[in-house]
């Protein structure tokens, strides 16, 4: 079946009329979009909308706040204010994203957790998020990881390794963030061990607290994404890439705040800004990477 569903197309695979459809699109009920004209229907945001009509009220029994947790991230920072979608912003890292989706206490979740056995992302069987029968999660972006620098680079650093140059001073996340457990497989990968390198007294709880750490000279180099260092106006070395994805459950997939998120996230302004903040593959943005 194709991406996108006809009119015709998607009333047949839900098993009602076209004008039934039509009534539904003018109620703003059902997913679609409009191009030159003519609308569509993402098959995937058609599965997730009858699945969450399946699931009844009993799903809706207990508001989740419009609080977006997890990892930091500068373009889905930015995109939040600007599309107007009222999500309250608390990211405190991956880890701690991941408690509060799973008690009620987040609606979306930006997470990028490596799985250090295949090197796979966000697996909600290994983040002990197997048991929600409703988790959906939809790809936000591919990124660059690297090492932030300090202006010019000055201590010539092109690598993991001469991160154990005496007096290299190294800012680290806190342990359950999404690139504190990158940085241990990239050292792991690379025949580097953690106790060699002299990390900075206290972790940095976001991607730009760690960036203005090096801009600042409190370290010399840290693991963040490539946003982070053009913000602060680092040197960057790019070392790896990783998805980075929303979790959310599935009845809040249609909650006003994650629609004019994700409608805001097709504008061509927001193109524009990803480009302009540097290190973005949005090639897969939108789509439904696990649906339980």
């Amino acid at each position: 079946m194709h991406t996108y569903l006809t009119t015709a197309e998607v009333a047949d695979y839900l098993r009602l009329k076209e004008r039934k459809v039509y009534d539904l699109v003018r109620q703003g009920a059902i997913p679609c979009v409009r191009v030159t004209g003519k609308l569509l229907f993402p098959r995937h945001s058609v599965d997730l909308w009858l699945m969450n009509h399946l699931e009844g009220d009993q799903a809706r029994a207990r508001p989740v706040p419009a609080v977006l947790a997890g990892s930091q991230d500068p373009l889905l920072e930015w995109a939040v204010r600007e599309s107007g979608s009222q999500l309250a912003l608390l990211c405190q890292g991956s880890g701690d994203g991941v408690r509060r989706l799973v008690e009620g206490r987040a609606m979306l979740a930006g997470l990028h957790l490596l799985d250090a056995e295949n090197g796979d992302y966000n697996r909600p069987e290994t983040l002990g998020m197997g048991g929600m029968r409703d988790l959906v999660m939809v790809r936000w972006a591919t990124r660059r990881q690297g090492l932030l620098l300090a202006p010019g680079n000055p201590l010539g650093i092109q690598r993991l390794a001469d991160l154990v140059k005496s007096g290299v001073r190294v800012a680290h996340r806190q342990p359950d963030a999404g690139a504190a457990r990158l940085l241990t497989w990239l050292l792991h990968q690379a025949g580097v061990a953690a106790s060699w390198l002299q990390f900075a007294e206290h972790p940095a709880l976001s991607e730009d607290d760690l960036a203005l750490a090096v801009r600042q000279g409190e370290a010399d180099a840290g693991l963040g994404v490539e946003a982070a260092a053009r913000r602060q106006g680092l040197a960057f070395v790019p070392l790896h890439r990783e998805h980075f994805d929303l979790a959310l459950c599935r009845r809040s997939y249609f909650e006003p705040p994650v629609q004019r998120l994700l409608a805001f996230a097709r504008e061509p302004r927001f193109l524009e800004r990803a480009q302009a903040l540097g290190g973005y593959d949005l090639g897969e943005l939108g789509r439904v990477v696990h649906n339980a």
